[in-house]
């Protein structure tokens, strides 16, 4: 393996609620890359007319939801009242700090046709002295998301800077996430300096030196060596990390904190009804048996 990989993580298929997707952080042996920690690729899925995603409300902690998707649309709704579909390359951003409830479905007239769905849904720690902020949600139109162009290919940055160029979308935390598509020998460099850094390939797949990382792997770099991607034939990656959360994160469930005793006050509050219900949508997930 190149020197440059410290491992490659392969995902592991996970049921949330009658679809599937492939869970690569947190594993057994990374749990987080800079601040991200948690990362599912979702789809691609094919639904027929009638059918498509029903994740109920289900509560958050101390964390940043992050949803890109490729194809389909998923529709948002949150307990603040806010209802936002999201589409291709468009970014919804949804701090939960001390708490937030929210669903993700297929809409009415996505849901009455055939339709695909692929994307990425990540999530990313807070920082220790803001996990209890206000919760907040920001939606991104793909057309305010910049643009870099590469050595034969592109990169359209979902958060922080890289390139040269910085995101709209507000971390908390010093990051970068970018959706990077090469062509046919095209590359792009990732420097020590960015902090942790991984590469998660959605299509085709990458080189990194003489190690090849296929479509769903996800190859995390050590740190202190610059990093080059290149691709033989056309693929499509995330590039993602940043500096390294502030200290170990617990996380059971939908909550992420810096104490299990906070995760167990979260767990009562959703036991007992104190999180906020989501306008117009009466269903909710139970907490897991056994917690």
């Amino acid at each position: 393996m190149d020197p440059s990989i410290d491992l490659i993580l392969f995902g592991k298929e996970r049921d949330i609620g009658g679809f599937s997707v492939r869970r690569v952080l947190p594993d057994i042996d990374r749990r987080t890359v800079g601040p991200f920690v948690f990362f599912d690729h979702v789809g691609p899925a094919s639904f027929g007319p009638g059918r498509g995603i029903d994740v109920r409300p289900h509560p958050h902690i101390g964390l940043s939801t992050v949803t890109y998707l490729f194809e389909g649309e998923i529709v948002h709704r949150d307990s603040l009242g806010y209802v936002q579909p999201i589409r291709p390359g468009a970014v919804n951003w949804m701090n939960a700090g001390r708490g937030i409830v929210h669903s993700e479905r297929t809409g009415g007239q996505e849901r009455a046709n055939a339709s695909r769905l692929h994307g990425i849904q990540s999530w990313v720690g807070l920082p220790v002295e803001q996990e209890e902020i206000a919760p907040g949600f920001f939606h991104h139109p793909a057309e305010t998301l910049p643009e870099v162009e590469l050595d034969r290919g592109r990169v359209r940055l979902i958060a922080g800077t890289l390139e040269g160029a910085t995101s709209p979308v507000e971390s908390l935390s010093r990051i970068f996430y970018g959706d990077v598509t090469l062509e046919a020998g095209g590359g792009m460099a990732l420097a020590a300096a960015l902090g942790e850094r991984a590469v998660h390939v959605v299509e085709g797949e990458v080189r990194v030196g003489e190690t090849t990382v296929a479509a769903t792997q996800m190859a995390v770099f050590n740190d202190g060596i610059d990093v080059e991607l290149r691709a033989e034939a056309p693929a499509r990656a995330m590039v993602l990390g940043g500096a390294p959360l502030d200290g170990a994160r617990h996380v059971w469930w939908n909550f992420v904190s810096s104490t299990r005793e906070r995760i167990e006050q979260a767990k009562d509050d959703w036991r007992h009804g104190r999180f906020a219900g989501v306008p117009g949508d009466d269903e909710f997930i139970p907490l897991p048996e056994g917690a």
